[in-house]
């Protein structure tokens, strides 16, 4: 599909949409933690946008060394909050920069093994992961429909009917628009939805007022990089997590984009996330990996085109240097967003269940695989203090329910279909 320059630009400005609340809640999240001042928050959220754009950059840019080449966008992880607070609280902010640095270099040096392992993600495991991912996601649109966990009036008559409406409006327009009206449908949506919002007083432009207009990045910002054990060994486990997640969105999209993946593709996939979480260790950011939440925009606006994710690359970089500008996407009202994720979230479900009808379903082993592993995954996100008394490293992986489910589907496949008995051996054993 062909896209001129304003089409790019609104394609790329629906992908910005899509991951902006979720890369700026991490830094509020962390830096209120940490005790940051206003002024350094500021700053925290605009080192992060603008990273999360060179971090895009370097995924979508394919060359010998680095980058898968899929229309992938990449953000800070959620699976680092917890473990950057702890860190910040017992060792200081530079043991967090450090044990990023550490962590981004660890994955680049054993991005080759990784890649070496794609036979141990046959579709019964990758349409089960991606399946896990979007299962995962489904409770943050669904709270952010409501108007966002803890705000005054979560669950709101207004709230519903904006994310409802915003939904409704989205599916319309996929609904009865043609080309490319209907490919940016969650942008129209999200635009009426805020319109309607600004009617109903839900609109407030007070932040756009206060930010200023110009910060530049700074390298070590906050602290020079402090090296200890700990921290480095706790953040290696937050960026395998990422891998993880990283290998489900990678073969979503390549079977998107019908392409087939190889080793040296997903060893160079690797090899960028490790590089973009060196970069966020070194401008006081964060580690940083692949975005599910995209992959639904990118099946639902049928636009494949890496000039369209490289767009957003630039633009995420321009609205990490202009506060100003920056400060303009978050007078979305939370609701308005809600709606439109659950369209994004519930294609990344419904392309995780196409990817499963490959899946040779006579086996009774592969449908425990999918039962087992898709079942914890949900648990765990539906019940997230399920292993609460299990050692601070240890629920880094099983907090989290795309990795728990991940991890299940992985470890079920080996002993069910890689590592199973040969009939010979099965008659040995039966004649022992």
């Amino acid at each position: 599909m062909k896209t001129g320059i304003a089409k790019t630009a609104s394609l790329g400005i629906q992908h910005v949409l899509a991951m902006y609340a979720g890369a700026v809640i991490v830094p509020l999240i962390v830096g209120g933690a940490l005790g940051m001042t206003s002024a350094q928050l500021t700053y925290l959220v605009s080192i992060d946008i603008i990273m999360c754009g060179i971090a895009t950059i370097l995924q979508v840019w394919q060359n010998r060394f680095f980058g898968i080449g899929l229309p992938i966008v990449l953000g800070c992880t959620f699976t680092a909050v917890g473990p950057m607070i702890a860190i910040g609280h017992s060792y200081g902010l530079g043991s967090i920069y450090g044990a990023i640095i550490a962590a981004g270099l660890f994955i680049l040096l054993t991005a080759g093994f990784y890649s070496k392992i794609l036979k141990f993600f046959p579709p019964v495991v990758t349409g089960s992961v991606v399946t896990i991912i979007g299962i995962t996601l489904i409770p943050v649109a669904m709270n952010d429909m409501a108007g966002g966990q803890g705000s005054a009036d979560f669950g709101s008559f207004t709230n519903i009917a904006l994310s409802f409406g915003t939904l409704l409006f989205i599916l319309m327009m996929y609904r009865f628009a043609k080309g490319f009206f209907k490919s940016i449908s969650i942008l129209l949506g999200i635009v009426a939805g805020t319109i309607a919002a600004s009617f109903l007083g839900k609109v407030d432009f007070s932040a756009v007022g206060e930010a200023s207009w110009v910060k530049l990045p700074e390298l070590f910002y906050f602290a020079v990089p402090e090296f200890h054990a700990i921290p480095i060994l706790t953040m290696i486990l937050v960026a395998m997590v990422g891998i993880v997640e990283a290998t489900g969105v990678y073969f979503a999209l390549g079977d998107i984009c019908e392409r087939k993946l190889t080793e040296k593709d997903m060893a160079k996939g690797y090899r960028a996330e490790g590089l973009a979480i060196v970069l966020g260790g070194l401008f006081n950011a964060f580690p940083y990996t692949t975005y599910s939440q995209n992959v639904g925009l990118v099946q639902l606006s049928g636009v494949k085109s890496k000039k369209v994710i490289y767009t957003v690359g630039g633009m995420l970089v321009v609205l990490g240097l202009v506060p100003k500008i920056a400060a303009l996407t978050t007078v979305i009202p939370t609701a308005v967003l809600g709606g439109a994720m659950v369209a994004m979230f519930g294609m990344v479900i419904a392309y995780g269940i196409k990817m499963l009808s490959k899946v040779e379903f006579a086996s009774q082993e592969n449908l425990l695989i999918i039962a087992c592993s898709v079942g914890i995954g949900l648990g765990v996100t539906v019940v997230p203090d399920l292993f609460s008394q299990l050692p601070e490293g240890v629920k880094i992986l099983t907090n989290n329910g795309i990795v728990a489910g991940s991890f299940t589907a992985i470890v079920l496949n080996l002993v069910f279909n890689v590592f199973k008995a040969s009939p010979k051996q099965v008659e040995v054993a039966k004649a022992a």
